[in-house]
Protein backbone atom coordinates (compact mmCIF):
# COMPACT_ATOMS: atom_id res chain seq x y z
CA UNK A 1 0.00 0.00 0.00
CA UNK A 2 2.83 2.40 0.82
CA UNK A 3 4.34 1.75 -2.60
CA UNK A 4 1.05 2.57 -4.32
CA UNK A 5 0.74 5.81 -2.34
CA UNK A 6 4.35 6.68 -3.14
CA UNK A 7 3.77 6.04 -6.84
CA UNK A 8 0.62 8.16 -6.79
CA UNK A 9 2.48 10.98 -5.07
CA UNK A 10 5.31 10.83 -7.60
CA UNK A 11 2.83 10.79 -10.50
CA UNK A 12 0.99 13.81 -9.07
CA UNK A 13 4.25 15.68 -8.59
CA UNK A 14 5.37 14.90 -12.15
CA UNK A 15 2.00 16.02 -13.54
CA UNK A 16 2.24 19.26 -11.52
CA UNK A 17 5.62 19.96 -13.07
CA UNK A 18 4.51 19.14 -16.61
CA UNK A 19 1.46 21.39 -16.43
CA UNK A 20 2.88 24.31 -14.43
CA UNK A 21 3.28 27.71 -16.07
CA UNK A 22 6.92 28.85 -16.54
CA UNK A 23 6.93 31.23 -13.56
CA UNK A 24 5.64 28.50 -11.27
CA UNK A 25 8.39 26.16 -12.50
CA UNK A 26 10.99 28.73 -11.50
CA UNK A 27 9.42 28.97 -8.04
CA UNK A 28 9.54 25.17 -7.78
CA UNK A 29 13.24 25.24 -8.65
CA UNK A 30 13.88 27.83 -5.97
CA UNK A 31 11.91 25.75 -3.45
CA UNK A 32 14.03 22.71 -4.19
CA UNK A 33 17.25 24.68 -4.04
CA UNK A 34 16.32 26.26 -0.71
CA UNK A 35 15.37 22.87 0.72
CA UNK A 36 18.75 21.40 -0.32
CA UNK A 37 20.63 24.40 1.07
CA UNK A 38 18.86 24.05 4.42
CA UNK A 39 19.69 20.34 4.51
CA UNK A 40 23.31 21.04 3.56
CA UNK A 41 23.79 23.64 6.30
CA UNK A 42 22.13 21.36 8.85
CA UNK A 43 24.33 18.41 7.88
CA UNK A 44 27.42 20.62 8.00
CA UNK A 45 26.54 21.73 11.52
CA UNK A 46 26.05 18.09 12.51
CA UNK A 47 29.45 17.16 11.07
CA UNK A 48 27.98 15.01 8.28
CA UNK A 49 30.27 16.15 5.50
CA UNK A 50 29.05 13.63 2.93
CA UNK A 51 25.38 14.57 3.39
CA UNK A 52 26.26 18.26 3.33
CA UNK A 53 28.22 17.90 0.10
CA UNK A 54 25.48 15.83 -1.53
CA UNK A 55 22.79 18.39 -0.72
CA UNK A 56 25.04 21.26 -1.75
CA UNK A 57 25.70 19.59 -5.12
CA UNK A 58 21.97 19.26 -5.66
CA UNK A 59 21.44 22.94 -4.84
CA UNK A 60 24.29 23.89 -7.17
CA UNK A 61 22.72 21.83 -9.96
CA UNK A 62 19.51 23.81 -9.56
CA UNK A 63 21.43 27.10 -9.59
CA UNK A 64 23.14 25.92 -12.77
CA UNK A 65 19.74 25.13 -14.29
CA UNK A 66 18.43 28.57 -13.34
CA UNK A 67 21.53 30.07 -14.98
CA UNK A 68 21.34 28.21 -18.29
CA UNK A 69 17.63 28.89 -18.71
CA UNK A 70 18.04 32.66 -18.50
CA UNK A 71 16.71 34.30 -21.65
CA UNK A 72 19.12 37.16 -22.30
CA UNK A 73 17.26 38.24 -25.45
CA UNK A 74 13.96 38.77 -23.65
CA UNK A 75 15.34 39.40 -20.15
CA UNK A 76 18.06 41.88 -21.07
CA UNK A 77 19.64 43.54 -18.06
CA UNK A 78 17.55 41.57 -15.57
CA UNK A 79 18.85 38.29 -17.01
CA UNK A 80 22.41 39.60 -16.81
CA UNK A 81 21.93 40.63 -13.19
CA UNK A 82 20.44 37.25 -12.31
CA UNK A 83 23.39 35.54 -13.97
CA UNK A 84 25.73 37.58 -11.76
CA UNK A 85 23.73 36.71 -8.64
CA UNK A 86 23.79 33.01 -9.50
CA UNK A 87 27.56 33.17 -10.10
CA UNK A 88 27.98 34.85 -6.71
CA UNK A 89 25.89 32.09 -5.09
CA UNK A 90 28.02 29.37 -6.68
CA UNK A 91 31.26 31.03 -5.49
CA UNK A 92 29.85 31.53 -2.00
CA UNK A 93 28.83 27.87 -1.82
CA UNK A 94 32.31 26.79 -2.90
CA UNK A 95 33.73 28.90 -0.08
CA UNK A 96 31.22 27.38 2.35
CA UNK A 97 32.33 23.88 1.37
CA UNK A 98 36.03 24.72 1.56
CA UNK A 99 35.73 26.45 4.93
CA UNK A 100 32.96 24.20 6.30
CA UNK A 101 31.02 27.37 7.11
CA UNK A 102 27.23 26.88 7.20
CA UNK A 103 26.64 30.62 7.63
CA UNK A 104 27.77 31.11 4.03
CA UNK A 105 25.12 28.61 2.94
CA UNK A 106 22.54 30.54 4.93
CA UNK A 107 23.61 33.80 3.27
CA UNK A 108 22.99 32.22 -0.13
CA UNK A 109 19.63 30.92 1.12
CA UNK A 110 18.58 34.40 2.23
CA UNK A 111 19.46 35.87 -1.16
CA UNK A 112 17.68 33.12 -3.07
CA UNK A 113 14.65 33.39 -0.75
CA UNK A 114 14.23 37.01 -1.79
CA UNK A 115 14.42 36.04 -5.46
CA UNK A 116 11.97 33.21 -4.84
CA UNK A 117 9.46 35.65 -3.36
CA UNK A 118 9.77 37.91 -6.39
CA UNK A 119 9.22 34.97 -8.73
CA UNK A 120 6.23 33.83 -6.65
CA UNK A 121 4.64 37.25 -7.21
CA UNK A 122 5.31 36.98 -10.93
CA UNK A 123 3.93 33.43 -11.01
CA UNK A 124 0.82 34.60 -9.18
CA UNK A 125 0.17 37.17 -11.88
CA UNK A 126 0.44 34.46 -14.57
CA UNK A 127 -2.65 32.67 -13.26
Amino acid sequence: MATYAGNQSAAYKQQSILTAPPGRLVVMLYDGCLRFLFQSAYAMREGDRRQSQDRMRRAEAIIDELTVTLDHDRGGEIASRLQGIYAFCRRHLMEAAAEQDPTKIEEVSELLSELREAWAEIAGSEA
